[in-house]
């Protein structure tokens, strides 16, 4: 078992008018077209989050922490963030080491290539994105363990062995196994968390996982909180 370090953060104050005051840090979630983002967002306010759906690169740019979520195919997601112009503010924000966070298909498309088409990814992640094993029912759809690798903030107070909810046919392979924070199994072993630094991505949806998977968002809210402080 991976022993996660502590980690708090002041209260956040809730507020729904777009980016706040320092007191009430903003975490945009990233919209092009490729999910149901209202789930994630009463996650995030239900710890004090002003968390804004939006497509809009500027308001990317001024957030305090981004989550990036997705269900559905990568070459459409893919050509929806380069329509929307999203593509280098999510490079840019990742590289800025602000809190960010990737959910199913947005740990997929931060890799280079993907077998499900042809767009390539957005190359956060040298790696490839491939299709489970033949022989399996897929899409990959219900509860299933993670075996934790590594440490990381978000990671705090969640134990390893913890069951998630997956629904997935396809998942991250990267090539530096250095930044593989989780893995599942599923016909394959896989990896279900990836993490560096600032950033934390998983390919089981939070938002549908119960308490615990609410706590993944509670420990990201208080990330976003204690970076924005110190802006």
């Amino acid at each position: 078992m991976v022993e996660q370090s502590g980690f708090s953060s002041p209260t956040l104050r809730v507020c729904y008018d777009g980016i706040a005051d320092m007191s009430s840090p903003t975490i945009a979630i990233v919209d092009y077209q490729a999910g149901n983002l209202r789930s994630v967002q009463k996650a995030l306010e239900r710890f004090g989050a002003n968390a804004v759906v939006t497509s809009d690169p500027k308001t990317l740019e001024r957030a305090h922490g981004i989550v990036f979520p997705g269900q559905g195919a990568s070459d459409p997601s893919m050509c929806a963030l380069r329509d929307r112009a999203l593509i280098d503010p999510i490079r840019d924000y990742i590289k800025s080491d602000r809190p960010f966070m990737g959910v199913c298909l947005g740990l997929q498309l931060l890799l280079e290539v993907s077998d499900e088409g042809v767009e390539p990814g957005l190359g956060v992640i040298p790696g490839r994105v491939k299709h489970l094993p033949g022989g399996l029912k897929v899409p990959h759809m219900g509860w299933n363990d993670v075996q934790f690798r590594t440490g990381h903030p978000v990671l705090n107070g969640v134990p390893d062995g913890t069951h998630f909810y997956f629904v997935h046919s396809y998942f991250a392979d990267p090539a530096d196994e250095s930044i593989v924070a989780g893995t599942t199994r599923y016909g394959v072993e896989f990896c279900s968390v990836a993490a560096k630094d600032n950033w934390i991505a998983f390919q089981f949806h939070p938002e549908k996982s119960g308490a615990i998977g609410l706590k993944l968002y509670q420990n990201f809210v208080e990330l976003v909180g204690l970076g924005a402080m110190r802006d």
